[in-house]
């Protein structure tokens, strides 16, 4: 029996999903488009907002939101089908393309939130891709540093609080992405997505415990660490 997502309405979610086998989901920028057309419908259906997000070529990184009980779910269920089905029509396969359920952490808004949204849109920076997070075309930094307006984006409050206007916000977040995440921040986020749990201070993985009666810390070390990238050199 599977065990119940570790989800809260109105704390984030930061969610990632890979291929099955660590395959390429994305093929070309025909897929990508196709596959955010997608999150947007499902999204708009279950009114779940969408912070952030990032493709890579075998997996997706997405921070979202909802006031609703069970409306992450919900959205990621009906995004994978609608792409699934796509994808195989376009490109003449059958089967499963994920690999198995999505993993997910809750966020801590107040201390993490920021810390979280660097780590997604620099995923294509540690992996190699390109040099600069706004070179990758599908991301949503272009969003939060004002280069390209996008429906589907919410900014978080996290972020709105940066400055008093869009210019000032977009300043002080390029500044934030130009700072590399330390490695001990960016394995943390790993480990706190591995294990589904919540990522954020004490006092709020505790809420979650006493509110979910469920762990909520990651648990201790002594077990082999996976590495930190696929075989395709794609970041987790």
């Amino acid at each position: 029996m599977r065990r119940p997502r570790l989800e809260l309405p109105g704390v984030p979610l930061h969610i990632t999903q890979r291929g099955v086998n660590r395959a390429a989901v994305f093929l070309d920028d025909i897929d990508c488009a196709a596959y955010l057309q997608a999150l947007q419908t499902a999204a708009q259906d279950q009114s779940v907002a969408i912070h952030c997000y990032v493709l890579m070529t075998n997996h997706v990184h997405l921070l979202v939101g909802s006031e609703m009980s069970g409306a992450v779910s919900r959205m990621m269920q009906a995004t994978g089908r609608r792409y699934v089905r796509a994808f195989n029509a376009r490109h003449g396969r059958t089967g499963t393309l994920w690999e198995g359920r999505y993993k997910s952490c809750l966020v801590d808004s107040e201390r993490y939130l920021l810390t979280c949204l660097r780590y997604i849109e620099l995923n294509p920076v540690r992996a190699a891709m390109v040099q600069w997070p706004w070179e990758h075309r599908w991301s949503s930094v272009h969003v939060h540093l004002g280069l390209r307006p996008n429906s589907r984006i919410t900014p978080h409050a996290a972020y709105l609080a940066l400055g008093q206007d869009a210019q000032e916000r977009s300043a002080a977040y390029r500044a934030l992405l130009l700072e590399p995440l330390a490695s001990e921040q960016v394995e943390r986020i790993r480990d706190h997505v591995r294990q589904e749990r919540a990522l954020g201070s004490p006092r709020f993985q505790a809420m979650v415990e006493k509110t979910l009666n469920r762990p909520a810390c990651v648990r201790a070390a002594g077990r082999p660490r996976r590495r930190g990238t696929d075989s395709n050199d794609n970041v987790l």
